[in-house]
């Protein structure tokens, strides 16, 4: 068996952690998703001045995914 410079030694620590990764990976990623589904709702709620303005936010947030959602989040639904 050739060994591809120990990528095949793995002991049981590397696996032992793995779990919790993919845990924490998929927490951060329902996050994501629930602040992205937040941002679109209240786009389509928020009463802009012109109906394209509500149009290019709403593809912003879609085609941009999570760092569309955060420009909107501060530009727009922060604003007072």
């Amino acid at each position: 068996m050739m060994n591809f410079g120990g990528m095949m030694n793995y002991n049981f620590q590397d696996w032992f952690f793995m779990p919790g990764f993919m845990a924490f990976g998929i927490i951060i990623g329902a996050l994501f998703l629930a602040f992205w589904v937040w941002m679109i709702i209240d786009c389509t709620k928020k009463n802009f001045k012109n109906n394209n303005d509500k149009v290019v936010w709403i593809l912003v947030i879609l085609f941009a995914k999570i760092v569309g959602a955060l420009v909107y989040f501060f530009v727009v639904k922060n604003r007072k």
